[in-house]
């Protein structure tokens, strides 16, 4: 996402010619899309991307477990002491 974005800021400031990246080729402003697509491509075929999706999965689950815990020991806990 970084370089997407860096690649946009760099295609904004070649179109409007503004300070020295209007003086860089256009092979050197495309860069980051490029680096992108590859970056995609290989978090894709070696399965990062997933296992990122399965770890913040287990981490949500993890916290709505320990919230319930909590929730059902102060629960038990107001109604031993009457």
């Amino acid at each position: 996402m970084y370089l997407l974005g860096l690649g946009l800021v760099l295609l904004l400031l070649k179109y409007m010619e503004w300070g020295p990246v209007a003086l860089w080729s256009w092979w050197i402003v495309l860069s980051p899309f490029a680096l992108a697509v590859i970056w995609w491509a290989w978090a894709d075929a070696t399965g990062y991307t997933k296992r990122k999706a399965m770890e913040a999965d287990d981490k949500r689950r993890e916290e709505r477990r320990t919230r319930t815990k909590e929730a059902l020991d102060a629960n038990y806990q107001k109604t031993r002491r009457r």
